[in-house]
């Protein structure tokens, strides 16, 4: 099979890599770009623990081809951290040990961090509505959402 040439913005970095084209965007981020958050979980979309940002829009990128990534804007959980500052979702997920084993972790950020950008104040039932593609097998989803709501007041009352 004949691979493809693809050229997109990952995290802010222009970056190119030649992929099969058969190939998930989930594959292409961790074989090829060596960006290993997002993780595979089901590999049908079902479980959100490959969670990333295309364009703004939140995806499994499980279910994308890599070669659908061409002129795209790509983030990864890798994006969300400036440098070493942490954003404010992975600051609250740390302090209210909003994670146990870290599989889910990264796709749950990446989907939280979309519904902030979208809707600065959601309601407790729109952070549960929005996160109910991304499954945890490992705890109990409180923590999660309160420490989305805590991180959305600390960045409403920032701005």
């Amino acid at each position: 099979m004949k691979t493809i040439h693809v050229t997109a913005t990952v995290n802010g970095d222009t970056v190119e890599y030649l992929c099969d084209p058969r190939e998930t965007l989930l594959d292409v981020l961790r074989d090829r770009l060596n960006l290993t958050g997002a993780k595979e979980g089901c590999g049908t979309g079902d479980c959100g623990a490959c969670s990333v940002t295309v364009d703004g829009r939140l995806v499994c990128s499980c279910l994308i081809l890599g070669v659908e990534a061409e002129g795209k804007t790509i983030t990864t959980v890798e994006g969300m951290a400036d440098g070493e500052t942490l954003h404010p979702l992975q600051k609250k997920f740390i302090e209210y040990a909003a994670l146990q084993c870290g599989i889910c972790t990264p796709g749950i950020l990446v989907a939280a961090k979309s519904l902030l950008e979208k809707n600065p104040d959601p309601t407790e039932t729109e952070v549960r509505y929005w996160l109910a593609g991304n499954l945890c097998r490992c705890t109990g989803y409180d923590k999660i959402i309160r420490a989305v709501l805590d991180t959305a007041a600390d960045m409403r009352e920032a701005s």
